[in-house]
């Protein structure tokens, strides 16, 4: 789909991909989308829109291409328990940082922390020539199973005339 940009840019595009979480007590990759060729990816957002259960830690974003794995957040990731529908998790920051969490259970006002600055970290992802490569959610539960739901949005555009982002 594509979305304007600040300016009216025909160039933004969007992909929407929900997952259902369902790991048995271990830890699990869930695929969001596939790459193809080069883009660059905005901002990508979570919004839990089925209740999250208990002990859901270590989310993280992070790239796949069937050999190697390249965080796009904190590896040890970020504490996801309980979070009631309507919380939402962002990329804010470096590879470095975890998801930014905003949880709805008080109001919430989120700004950069300079004027003239963004709220969320773009990121450029390219596919490996010889291979599928994707974006990931990751984590780790102890329930037997867990439960929730997350809605993500990737808003991108392309580097490369094959660049794609698709809903895997």
């Amino acid at each position: 789909m594509l979305i304007g940009g600040p300016l009216g840019s025909a160039s933004l595009r969007e992909s929407l991909k929900s997952i259902t979480l369902v790991a048995n007590n271990t830890t699990a990759s869930m695929t969001l989308f596939t790459v193809t060729g080069t883009v660059l990816v905005h901002a990508i957002i979570g919004e839990v829109t089925t209740l999250i259960g208990s002990n859901h830690t270590a989310g993280h974003l992070r790239t796949n291409d069937q050999t190697a794995t390249l965080d796009i957040t904190l590896a040890t990731g970020i504490t996801l328990s309980a979070l009631a529908v309507g919380t939402v998790v962002y990329k804010e920051s470096l590879t470095a940082v975890a998801l930014k969490l905003l949880d709805n259970a008080a109001a919430k006002f989120e700004e950069p922390a300079a004027a003239g600055t963004i709220a969320h970290s773009p990121f450029i992802v390219q596919k490996k020539a010889t291979a599928v490569t994707t974006i990931d959610y990751r984590y780790t539960t102890t329930n037997t199973p867990t439960t929730g739901a997350i809605l993500w949005r990737a808003i991108w555009e392309r580097i490369t005339q094959d660049g794609n982002l698709a809903t895997a």
